[in-house]
């Protein structure tokens, strides 16, 4: 499991993607988000710009993200 500490009060979704390095830029993160191939919290997520707070975790690919306040 890949872990990102928040700087701010919360990251976007894409942005968490490129943060551990599963896409290379922010439009495989949109496809993939788009696709349906992201799951936030257990549930699909289309939307590109959710935002994730501490405590969300994101699935995709194999790998769980976990997002720290």
């Amino acid at each position: 499991m890949e872990t990102i500490k928040l700087r701010g009060e919360y990251i976007k979704l894409g942005q968490a993607l490129k943060a551990v390095g599963l896409v290379d830029e922010g439009v495989e993160a949109k496809f993939v988000i788009v696709d349906g191939k992201v799951k936030v919290n257990g549930e699909v997520c289309t939307q590109r710009g959710k935002k994730l707070y501490g405590g969300d975790e994101v699935e995709y690919a194999d790998t769980k993200i976990k997002i720290e306040e």
